[in-house]
């Protein structure tokens, strides 16, 4: 079996589970995992894990995203989104492209946002959106997120509703339903997303992706090897720290974190991902032998 990443132009409607589940039958392995969750509503890049490479997975889920979103101002919804109900309504007739920038900047940078109420954050060992539908109050505290680029693409005005396209780069753990509901607030017209798409997950994006139908027909695996080298620094060693890494060995850091680095042997084969701290590198995952 061949390990690596299968780079998934996720339709709509389904759940990362579902593409998992798809995937584990393409590929005819249970080994299958995928980074970073997109919610069944939202289309785009979903990067799944065959063989070994489900270990790169929860390393690539940290890296930088972008997506295009539409935030319809003027409702407030309980899911933060289209998938639920109107709660609120309030006009956004008056909201002009000049108020629409304040509100952006307010949310642009490094900001403090408070998670949906529906989402799969766990409080006290529950899963938030399982407490949310039973009709219980969820509290979640603000976390630190990192909104890179919040730029308006085109603003569309239909009565008392605005839809605003947008394109979203943002560090791990930022929720687009979020930045959709906190700018409405900050405009105080309430707001919600009416569709997302992720274009790109670190350095694998749309052009890189297939759709479920293209990998039935070719299933195209990038190599374990040339993944780690897209996403992470590469460092190249000798044979004999070759032979000390893959038996879990440190080397010395070579000045290439604070995250991942490949480290490949003097062949091209990748070893292992190691992590550089107090002027070591230790090893995060070894891949001898792929």
């Amino acid at each position: 079996m061949t390990s690596g990443l299968v780079i998934v132009d996720k339709p709509a409607e389904w759940t990362s589970h579902d593409v998992v589940a798809r995937m584990r039958r393409l590929a005819g392995t249970r080994k299958v995992g995928h980074a970073g969750t997109l919610d069944p509503m939202a289309t785009g890049v979903l990067v799944v894990g065959v063989g070994k490479a489900t270990r790169l997975l929860g390393h690539l889920a940290l890296t930088e995203k972008t997506y295009r979103a539409t935030i319809r101002l003027g409702q407030s919804t309980d899911t933060d989104d289209a998938e639920g109900e109107i709660t609120a309504t309030a006009s956004a007739a008056g909201v002009t492209d000049a108020d629409l920038r304040a509100a952006i900047e307010t949310l642009t940078g490094e900001i403090m946002q408070v998670p949906p109420q529906v989402s799969a954050i766990k409080v006290n060992g529950r899963r938030a959106y399982r407490m949310a539908r039973k009709g219980e109050d969820v509290e979640l505290a603000a976390r630190p997120v990192t909104v890179r680029e919040f730029t308006v693409e085109d603003v569309r005005r239909e009565g008392e509703l605005v839809d605003v396209d947008a394109v979203v780069t943002c560090s791990s753990g930022t929720y687009i339903r979020a930045l959709a509901r906190d700018l409405g607030a900050a405009l105080g017209t309430g707001g919600h997303l009416t569709a997302l798409r992720r274009t790109r997950v670190g350095p694998y994006g749309l052009e890189r992706a297939r759709t479920l139908d293209q990998l039935a027909e070719r299933l195209e695996i990038l190599p374990i090897g040339d993944a780690v080298a897209a996403a992470f620094p590469r460092r190249e060693v000798t044979a004999e720290q070759a032979r000390r890494v893959v038996h879990g060995g440190r080397l010395p850091a070579a000045g290439l974190g604070p995250g991942p680095v490949g480290v490949f042997a003097p062949d091209g084969t990748l070893l292992a991902l190691v992590e550089e701290r107090g002027g070591v590198a230790r090893p995060l995952a070894v891949f001898a032998g792929e």
